[in-house]
């Protein structure tokens, strides 16, 4: 993180220009507790639904260590209204496992201060954790598909091993966006976070002065490592026009993984993929 603004002109959009501010205490948040990885989980008479669980901070993580991501691919975590925040709680082991992680927030739910007090709980120094992770915002689709398209560009600056992108595809539902405009700032996103996913070569950034002809041709492109990529995604709660139905089901596609927060009978909030089904909280 840091002190130093990231800025990003957005292709044409009718929005206001992204502007991504790190460290700052003026980012919105919810006040989000993030779980201590050796909490254990709330019995079942004290658990409550997600929304009102995460504004308190209750939401536990049991010892079975949940809160993790897919080594590798892309994942997409899909709920309720509440999921973009829950992304918060796969951060603790991420970092203090020594993983960067890049954020591209188009739920506009990212709260710096969170790790401040995460790096406080666990006697982590402040800056160890601000130099493992950056956090950029995106208000409207055209912006997050050009800081999507951006990743390696980042990267070349912040070697990051993890990819989290919230609002994925929901921010691309805005109805004041014409439907071809979306759907193809929806696709150009979409192929490059499958391409992220994977390894990949990028153009050089720069050659040093003097580079001949087959120096050039060999450093024109650089190796990149594959991104472990995971989307928290709201859809199911929006009613989006008819043309824009399948982005859901296209982002499901190109998926490794989809996962499904849920609150089961006794209060305890799970995600299930498959047939398979995990207690969280």
């Amino acid at each position: 993180m840091g002190e130093t603004a990231i800025k990003a002109a957005a292709t044409p959009s009718p929005g206001p220009l992204f502007c991504a501010k790190r460290g700052s205490a003026a980012w919105p948040g919810a006040g989000v507790t993030l779980p201590d990885a050796s909490a254990a989980p709330p019995s079942p008479a004290s658990a409550a639904p997600v929304g009102t669980a995460l504004q308190r901070g209750d939401i536990k993580s049991p010892l079975h260590k949940p809160w993790t991501l897919p080594a590798q691919g892309l994942a997409v975590f899909q709920g309720g209204g509440e999921t973009a925040r829950l992304s918060h709680y796969f951060l603790p082991r991420l970092l203090l496992a020594g993983k960067r992680v890049l954020m591209l927030d188009g739920a506009n739910c990212a709260d710096p201060r969170l790790l401040e007090r995460l790096a406080r709980q666990r006697g982590v120094p402040f800056a160890e954790f601000n130099r493992q992770i950056e956090i950029a915002r995106a208000f409207t689709c055209f912006q997050l598909t050009e800081l999507i398209a951006r990743v390696p560009r980042f990267r070349a600056d912040f070697p990051a091993e993890i990819l989290i992108v919230t609002a994925f595809p929901d921010l691309y539902f805005d109805e004041d966006v014409r439907d071809w405009d979306a759907r193809v700032a929806f696709e150009q996103a979409l192929a490059h976070l499958r391409r992220w996913a994977s390894p990949f070569t990028t153009r050089s950034a720069g050659l040093p002065p003097g580079t001949d002809d087959a120096g050039l041709k060999a450093a024109s492109t650089v190796a990149m490592p594959p991104l472990t990529v995971a989307l928290f995604s709201a859809a199911a709660t929006f009613a989006p026009l008819p043309a824009r139905r399948h982005f859901f089901a296209r982002t499901c596609a190109a998926a490794a993984e989809v996962w499904k927060f849920e609150i089961d009978a006794g209060g305890k909030l799970g995600l299930t993929r498959a047939s398979s089904h995990r207690v969280i909280g």
